[in-house]
């Protein structure tokens, strides 16, 4: 897994290449927090991103969390079919803002 921060004005982009599995989710973790200390608003963009796993899910819901925390937004952007039937399934896409 990769990821590259993009800074706007007011939001941080993260984009994620690869799997967020149990190896990479970690680190996936950080960097969400890390792009919160930058911004209240950070996007992810999930274009690249083919798996995610229970760990992964545990990220997004803390950058979820943490942006409810600092009243600011947490948006994933170009979720791929894998990915979006894992939130569907798991309900997270009622709870997550998903463009």
């Amino acid at each position: 897994m990769t990821i590259q921060e993009i800074k706007g004005e007011n939001t941080v982009q993260l984009n994620v290449e690869g799997r967020i599995d149990a190896m990479t989710a970690t680190e996936f973790q950080n960097e969400i927090l890390k792009a919160f200390q930058k911004s209240s608003n950070v996007i992810i963009d999930m274009r690249n991103v083919q798996y995610i796993s229970s760990a992964g899910l545990r990220g997004l819901m803390i950058g979820h969390k943490t942006a409810g925390s600092k009243g600011g937004r947490f948006t994933l952007i170009n979720v791929g079919e894998s990915v979006n039937e894992v939130l569907r399934v798991t309900g997270l896409d009622k709870a997550l803002n998903i463009q």
